[in-house]
């Protein structure tokens, strides 16, 4: 896991870092916002859907989510190793951003949970396919001194959809008198928005570094070996870390679970994301200067304090308070994983270590989430969020106890 990265070539300041990256980066990030907005507006809504209308349990909701998840993450694997071997990433990312914008309107018609599976199913296939080529091409279009501003910049405008979305869910619910049919339909519009932006906004480089894989097979299993040891090291880290870190959707209903009103039971979400965009940029900018070890230890120590406050909470304040600390620890994390990725991973495997990241990340977000709701069902929300806990603080121990080797700045 890279400690240090170098500062000599990357602008100093946020405004300037964020005045060089391309308008590429900026679209991608767009995109995501608004694909956040459509996503979210449904996420925020979806488990009161599912228990308060058609009746399903906390283990039920667990499991659907966390097979949810795995799947994007299973399917990040091949779309990465195929964007490495056909030398592009756009075309990937488009059907992958209108795989999930399809999937939109199955919510707001769904009459089963079956159909929700299925809706939630298909729309982490399409998370999926386009995530990992994404995330390569992030890398592709900036230099290494600029890309946890990059990566910062995308995240921070996905989280400011993810707090719009739960913002307009409030106001829609007002509006529709808690008709949870009719706020889901408006989450049709933004999706196509971000998959008409990312066809017009977006170019891939001509001649990026990632073009020489055109036409290449496949990577193969042994080609991995190629991944150097750090790469290893912040797989599994981010594997025990993804276990601390169960679906959003327990946050949503541990809101409604302390006495908030359902119209407003949304504004967990709004809050989380709210400080989670505010901090990615400042958080990604700090990247290319600073320890990333340093940065990694600080953001488990806040998910550590927001499954503690979770778990104790028995007002809407105090879990306001735990999920703008979740928001906080999401900040200073993802963007920094995403940039360690890139910096680790050589250029022609890129796409295929995103994937494999990914994957067993969605695999432990399976395995948390359907932890998390049996914990719900048999001993209530704060045995959820102290189990958390305890994962994060395993991972917080394993980050304490390595020690990275020297390596030369910008490595």
């Amino acid at each position: 896991m890279q400690d240090h990265t170098s500062a000599a070539s990357a602008p100093g300041g946020i405004g300037p870092a964020l005045r060089a990256l391309p308008g590429g980066i900026w679209a991608l990030g767009f995109v995501s916002m608004f694909m956040d907005i459509s996503s979210e507006l449904v996420h925020s809504l979806l488990p009161l859907f599912m228990v308060g209308v058609l009746g399903a349990s906390m283990t039920t909701v667990g499991l659907i989510e966390g097979v949810a998840e795995a799947t994007a993450s299973i399917a990040k694997v091949f779309s990465g190793a195929l964007s490495d071997r056909l030398g592009e990433r756009k075309r990937l990312a488009v059907f992958g951003y209108g795989l999930a914008a399809l999937t939109k309107p199955i919510f707001p018609l769904a009459g089963s949970i079956g159909w929700v599976f299925a809706a939630r199913f298909l729309d982490r296939v399409g998370k999926g396919i386009r995530g990992a080529p994404r995330d390569a091409l992030v890398a592709d279009l900036t230099s290494p001194p600029l890309r946890g501003a990059a990566y910062g910049l995308r995240q921070a405008l996905d989280s400011v959809g993810a707090f719009v979305g739960p913002l307009l869910a409030i106001v829609l619910m007002a509006v529709f008198a808690d008709r949870i049919h009719w706020a889901l339909w408006v989450a049709v519009l933004p999706a196509f928005i971000a998959v008409a932006l990312l066809m017009a906004g977006v170019r891939e480089p001509a001649a990026g570094p990632h073009a020489s894989g055109a036409g290449r097979p496949p990577p193969r299993l042994r080609e991995l070996r190629r991944l150097p040891a750090r790469y290893w090291l912040l797989l599994l880290f981010g594997t025990v870390l993804t276990l601390a870190r169960f679906s959003e959707a327990f946050l949503v209903l541990r809101a409604q679970d302390v006495g908030l009103p359902l119209t407003w039971v949304p504004a967990i979400m709004v809050v989380m994301n709210v400080v989670y965009a505010t901090s990615a940029v400042p958080a990604g900018v700090a990247a290319d200067r600073i320890s990333a070890r340093t940065l990694l230890i600080a953001g488990i120590a806040l998910l550590i304090a927001a499954d503690l406050v979770l778990a104790a909470a028995a007002t809407p304040l105090v879990a306001f308070a735990g999920a703008a600390l979740w928001g906080l620890h999401m900040g200073l994390t993802q963007g920094l994983l995403a940039k360690l990725i890139a910096d680790t991973a050589p250029t022609a495997l890129r796409g295929t270590a995103f994937g494999f990241f990914d994957l067993l990340s969605g695999l432990a977000l399976l395995l948390a989430s359907v932890v998390a709701g049996a914990l719900w069902s048999a001993h209530g929300a704060g045995a959820t969020f102290l189990a958390g806990a305890v994962f994060s603080a395993l991972a917080m121990i394993g980050l304490l106890l390595y020690r990275p080797a020297p390596h030369r700045a910008g490595a």
